[in-house]
This record gives C-alpha cells, sequence and structure tokens, in this order.
C-alpha cells in the first residue's frame, strides 16, 4: 500500500508540474469535425503528428464527407496517405471504419467506448483521443510512445503494455487530471525529454521523482 501511496503522489508532482510548464497543451492534429480527427488519430499511428498534418491538408480536401470514404478506391486512397506509413493497414482500417459508422451508427462518430471500440483500427489510445476530443468523454488515458516511455521513466508504472499502464495510471491520478495528462506528457516528450538518447539531469520532472 505505501508504494501505491508513494506513486500517487509522484504522479500528482508530474501533474502538477507539467500544468505549470504547459498549461494549453492539446492536440496537434488539425481537424474540422469528428470524422477527420478519427482520420488523423489513426494515420498518426508511428507517424509524427507534423507529417500527418501535411498530408490530411491535402487528403480532407479530396475527401470531403464520410461518404467519400465509403467509395474511395482503396488503391488510389493507399497512395493518398503512403507518406504516414503501414498505409495499406491504414486505408483498409479508415476505409472499414467508415462503412460501419455510416450503417450501424448513422454517420455519426460513436460516444462510448465500447462502440469506439468496434471500429476497425480503433483500440483504446485512439478512442480515448477521440473521445475526449469530440465530446469530452473521458473514459480512460490515451497512451501514446510518449506517455508510454516517460511513465516508465518517471517510475509510474514497470508495465510496457499501453492498456497495463493505463490502469496504472488511472489508478495514480484523479479522474479530473486524464484528458491532460497525456498531452502534457507529449508536449514534455517533444519538446524537454525526447526519445533519443541525451541528459535528463536538469530536466523539471526530475525533482519529482525523489
Amino acid at each position: 500500500m505505501e508504494l501505491l501511496h508513494e506513486r500517487k503522489k509522484r504522479a500528482l508532482r508530474v501533474v502538477k508540474k507539467l500544468k505549470e510548464l504547459f498549461p494549453k497543451a492539446k492536440i496537434v492534429l488539425k481537424y474540422s469535425n469528428n470524422w477527420e480527427l478519427l482520420v488523423s488519430v489513426i494515420l498518426s499511428a508511428q507517424c509524427t503528428d507534423k507529417k500527418v498534418n501535411e498530408v490530411t491538408g491535402r487528403l480532407f480536401k479530396k475527401y470531403r464527407t464520410l461518404e467519400s470514404y465509403v467509395r474511395a478506391n482503396p488503391k488510389e486512397f493507399e497512395q493518398d496517405i503512403r507518406p504516414t506509413g503501414f498505409f495499406r493497414n491504414k486505408t483498409k482500417n479508415i476505409l472499414a471504419a467508415a462503412k460501419i459508422i455510416k450503417t450501424r451508427f448513422g454517420g455519426k462518430i460513436p460516444r462510448t467506448m465500447e462502440e469506439m471500440l468496434t471500429l476497425s483500427g480503433v483500440a483504446r489510445k485512439t478512442a480515448n483521443v477521440v473521445l475526449g476530443n469530440a465530446y469530452g468523454v473521458v473514459e480512460g488515458i490515451a497512451v501514446d510512445t510518449h506517455v508510454m516511455r516517460l511513465s516508465q521513466k518517471l517510475g509510474l508504472t514497470l508495465h510496457k503494455d499501453p492498456v497495463k499502464i493505463e490502469q496504472d495510471l488511472m489508478e495514480l491520478l484523479p479522474k479530473k487530471d486524464w484528458f491532460f495528462f497525456t498531452y502534457g506528457m507529449i508536449e514534455y516528450g517533444r519538446q524537454i525529454c525526447p526519445a533519443r538518447k541525451h541528459d535528463c539531469k536538469n530536466h523539471p520532472l526530475k525533482s519529482c521523482t525523489q
């Protein structure tokens, strides 16, 4: 119990410092509706947000409605999103999700985790990002590569599986901080503590782990 108590205190110190450093941290993917948000998040797997925004800048002009994705030619779509990597799999998931949303959900992005997870290519991370940004529905913590790496580094989890990491973080943090935590950690990973090898000893969150 004492160990969990200590980790909870550390997690709260981390969130407090992140709020000081990045009070306005938020999603940087560019989209104009909830469907485009989902497309952007699926494309962001194993790809930088910057590259995704470059690709969707063209993509969203070409495919303007959900129906245009339902009717899209897969081979052509693969070329449209090719720079984001894993383009065949992403094409399959995005176009299948469009059909499911049209037929099962009346053209609207679902509002629950359970329903989101029925969509092709959608696991908890994607569902958390879409639900939180589209509807303000917070059912968990989106664990991307920054959140995963930094949560391990800061001693908030010992796990490597994103679902188990999410469970650990949800236990440590108050629900009101779940949504912010993802974007605070992403900004910290981008701006202060990137994945490449470097010296962390003067990093602002270092003091939170003492």
